[in-house]
């Protein structure tokens, strides 16, 4: 297999061609195929980018069809066809049998776009610069996004400080029993704190490069509530736990919370194409023309593939009934897992909500030395956390049962001759 060019004048930053040194050709929902033959089992779905697998069918059609017709590729933000039917789709399927009245923001291609928008957003609404972010949250990795991105490795990256965020603690963090709700209640009330009163609060409700932690629903909805007793903007990052990643489109539905402010991205697109948006609530929107600005704002090929999905996957409950009964195997064979290392004297947990999911094995070199292993049974899968100690399940949410299984046979496999 050639990988020379590759090696040679491809930057040092990149990652994933590390964790997996082979070259893809094609794919296929849950499928990846090597030029030499191999096929793989994806369940890192470019990181939660393909939802919906690749080449699915109906996204594949609608793609080729619209470009075949000469339709508009690029627009900046003048109005298309495909703009109007993706925001049809949107209101129609999504946000108005959910009881939600949004405006949306096209901000640029990428899911820090969007984090970048809603923040400054916030900002100019309510004149005071400080966001609260929580610990082991990622939010992207330009300059504002950075600033509430908790991991050193790449606020270090940055060399400048990153400014305009301060971090209290998430779910959990604390260790069980202490309330941290509470504890930003309490910094919030307190002038002597040192909190400065924030524009808003940004929040995962499923950290994913954090680790799969999920935020209780009880947990979160003390939050909505605190945010709205002190007049604070609550902003969802929804990139990587959105379009049906938990089980629900939006993660927060779990919760039965309505967000000011939702950013999203990833799978927005359905097709693997950038597309990001920031939705808010109608009176938050004050920009002004042209200021927040970027090239790649009209981008029609999602629009295009990004309105068939929300038709297609989202007229009905059937999708979304399916996600959480896959949720429920890849649960309950992580518990397995998990609970067969703690009997091998390892420490290890599952943890997620719907198809995120993860298995904590409390430590990177563990959880690297199962990915490899997978990796070379024909597994493609990642890890996640402060220090890559999670095994972390983001299969395509249209993956097969049977696809599925063989795919959690590999990591139990290779799971306990790691932990034994």
């Amino acid at each position: 297999m050639n990988t020379q060019i590759l090696e040679q004048m491809e930057s040092e930053v990149r990652t994933y061609s590390r964790s997996f040194p082979t070259v893809f050709t094609k794919a296929q929902n849950a499928y990846l195929f090597t030029e030499d033959g191999k096929r793989y089992i994806d369940f890192l779905a470019g990181a939660g980018v393909l939802n919906y697998g690749h080449n699915h069918p109906v996204l594949k059609k609608a793609l080729i069809d619209y470009i075949s017709s000469d339709g508009i590729i690029h627009g900046l933000d003048m109005w298309t066809a495909a703009k109007r039917d993706f925001l049809e789709a949107l209101d129609e399927v999504i946000l108005k049998p959910r009881g939600l009245d949004y405006k949306v923001h096209f901000p640029g291609p990428t899911g820090t776009n969007a984090i970048e928008a809603a923040i400054r957003l916030a900002r100019k609404i309510s004149g005071r610069h400080n966001i609260v972010s929580f610990t082991n949250g990622f939010h992207g990795v330009t300059m504002g996004a950075l600033a509430t991105t908790g991991n050193a490795k790449f606020r270090d990256a940055a060399g400048l400080p990153a400014q305009g965020a301060q971090f209290v603690p998430f779910d959990g963090y604390m260790g069980e029993g202490i309330d941290t709700v509470a504890y930003l209640d309490k910094l919030l009330k307190d002038s002597s704190s040192g909190l400065d009163r924030p524009a808003a609060v940004l929040v995962e409700t499923v950290q994913g490069e954090g680790g799969i932690n999920p935020a209780s629903i009880e947990w979160l909805q003390r939050l909505d509530a605190l945010c709205r007793e002190h007049k604070i903007l609550l902003i969802i990052d929804d990139i990587q736990a959105g379009c049906g990643r938990t089980g629900k489109f939006f993660s927060f539905e779990h919760a039965n919370i309505v967000p000011d402010m939702v950013c999203n991205s990833k799978s927005l697109s359905a097709s693997g194409v950038p597309f990001a948006m920031v939705l808010m609530r109608p009176e938050l929107d004050q920009w002004k023309p042209s200021q927040y600005n970027g090239t790649f704002r009209g981008h029609a090929l999602a629009f295009v593939t990004g309105a068939a999905a929300l038709r297609h996957f989202w007229s009905d409950d059937k999708f979304e009934r399916d996600i959480l009964r896959k949720g429920r195997i890849v649960e309950e064979r992580f518990q397995k897992i998990a609970a067969k290392a703690r009997e091998n004297g390892f420490e290890a947990h599952e943890k997620g909500r719907g198809l995120m999911r993860g298995i904590d094995v409390r430590s990177g070199e563990l959880a690297d030395a199962i990915t490899s292993r997978c990796f070379e049974q024909g597994l493609i899968i990642e890890t996640s956390g402060h220090s890559g100690q999670v095994v972390k399940c983001l299969c395509p949410l249209t993956i097969r049962d049977e696809d599925l299984l063989e795919a959690l046979d590999i990591i139990e496999e290779n799971a306990a001759a790691v932990l034994k």
